[in-house]
C-alpha cells in the first residue's frame, strides 16, 4: 500500500469530499442564520468542483497517496443535485474501501435507496437533541425532529450502516445526553457525542461551553455503566466505549479535551477544489485551477504528495499555546470544508 507521510509520521488514509457549502439547517455551531442569511453569497455552479474532476482528484488520492475511505459531506450533501451519480463514480475506483456520508438526514426519504444503490455504504446523521422544541431552535429552521426520524428509517430500509452524532454544548443541550444515550442504546444504533469545537470564526466559541470527554463519560457510566474498547484501526476520530451490559456502543469525539492530531490522517477537499490538511486551517490549496489547467496527472500527484509530506498541523494539541499567545487564528468555517 502507498503511504506518504506528512512531518510528524502520519499517512493519509481518509478524504473528506465536500460537495456544497449550502445547508437547509442554519445550526448555530454551524452556519448561525445571522451569518448565513438570505443575501449569503453561496458559490455557484461554476466555482464548484464538477463531478468528474471531483472523480478525478479522488482516483489520484486512491492510487498515490494511499487513500482508502471517503466521506461525502457539505453543508448538506444532498443538497448536490444529482449525488448518486457521483457516488457511483467513487465507488467504483479501485483502492477505494469505504464510502460514507455525513448529513442532517431529512433528505434521506428521497435519496437512501438511490444512494445505496450507487454504492454508498454508511451515513452518519447528526442530531442533537430529542426534545421537540429544543431541535427546533439549535437547527435554526424550526425543522421538526421527526424529518430526522424518518431519514434515520429510510437509511434502514435502504440498507444502509448508520451512526448518530451528538454535538454537545454546556447550556444548549447538556441535558440532552442521557436521553439520547438511553434512545440509541434501544435503538441499537451507535451514538456518538461531540465535543463543541472551535471551527471557523461566526460560532461564538467559548471554551466555557464546552462539555468535556471526561465529564461525559462520567454522566452516562453513572446510569449505563460503560468500558473502553480499541480502536477499530489506527487514526479513529472517536473513543469507542461498550455498554457493559452488552447492548451496544457509543463514541466520544474530543479535539478540545484530548486532542487526537498525533494520529490524523484526514484530508479535507472543500467544495470550491481547495485542499486542507486540518479542519482548523486558515487556508487551503488550490486544486480546482490546477485540475482546470493541466491533463497532467502526474503533475497533479507531485502536488499533492508535496502538501502532505509537508503537512505539520496540530492545532487542537496546540489550542492552549495559541490561547495564551493571544493567537488570532482565523480558521475556514465548519459548513466549506464539512466536519
Amino acid at each position: 500500500m502507498v503511504s506518504i507521510l506528512d512531518k510528524r509520521n502520519r499517512p493519509l488514509r481518509d478524504l473528506r469530499i465536500s460537495v456544497t457549502d449550502r445547508c437547509n439547517f442554519r445550526c448555530t455551531y454551524c452556519m448561525p442564520a445571522e451569518i448565513f442569511g438570505p443575501d449569503y453569497p453561496f458559490l455557484n455552479k461554476e466555482e464548484l468542483l464538477s463531478f468528474e474532476e471531483i472523480e478525478r482528484l479522488a482516483k489520484l488520492f486512491a492510487k498515490d497517496l494511499g487513500v482508502v475511505k471517503l466521506r461525502i459531506t457539505g453543508g448538506e450533501p444532498l443538497m448536490r443535485k444529482d449525488l448518486p451519480i457521483l457516488i457511483e463514480k467513487l465507488a467504483k475506483i479501485p483502492g477505494i474501501e469505504d464510502i460514507a456520508m455525513t448529513t442532517n438526514g431529512t433528505l434521506l426519504p428521497i435519496y437512501a435507496d438511490k444512494l445505496k444503490k450507487a454504492g454508498l455504504q454508511r451515513v452518519t446523521i447528526s442530531l442533537d437533541s430529542l426534545d421537540p422544541e429544543r431541535f427546533k431552535r439549535m437547527n435554526g429552521r424550526q425543522i421538526s425532529i421527526q424529518k430526522v426520524f424518518d431519514g434515520i428509517e429510510a437509511a434502514k430500509k435502504a440498507g444502509l450502516a448508520i451512526k448518530v452524532n451528538m454535538v454537545v454544548q454546556k447550556g444548549v443541550n447538556e441535558q440532552d445526553i442521557l436521553p439520547m444515550a438511553s434512545y440509541f442504546k434501544e435503538a441499537g444504533l451507535i451514538l456518538r457525542f461531540i465535543e463543541f469545537m472551535d471551527v471557523g470564526n461566526t460560532n461564538k466559541w467559548n471554551l466555557e461551553h464546552v462539555v468535556t470527554k471526561k465529564e461525559i463519560i462520567e454522566l452516562i457510566h453513572s446510569e449505563y455503566p460503560i468500558k473502553p474498547e480499541a480502536p477499530h484501526y489506527a487514526g479513529e476520530v472517536a473513543n469507542r466505549f461498550f455498554y457493559e451490559d452488552g447492548s451496544g456502543e457509543i463514541g466520544i469525539i474530543s479535539s478540545v479535551s484530548d486532542a487526537f492530531c498525533g494520529s490524523c490522517n484526514r484530508a479535507r477537499l472543500s467544495a470550491r477544489g481547495e485542499l486542507f490538511t486540518c479542519l482548523f486551517a486558515s487556508s487551503g490549496f488550490d486544486l480546482k485551477q490546477m485540475i482546470r489547467a493541466t491533463e497532467d496527472d502526474q503533475e497533479i500527484t507531485k502536488l499533492l504528495k508535496e502538501v502532505w509530506s509537508n503537512r505539520h498541523d496540530q492545532y487542537s494539541a496546540e489550542r492552549e499555546q495559541q490561547k495564551a499567545n493571544k493567537s488570532n487564528h482565523k480558521k475556514v468555517e465548519m459548513s466549506y470544508i464539512g466536519g
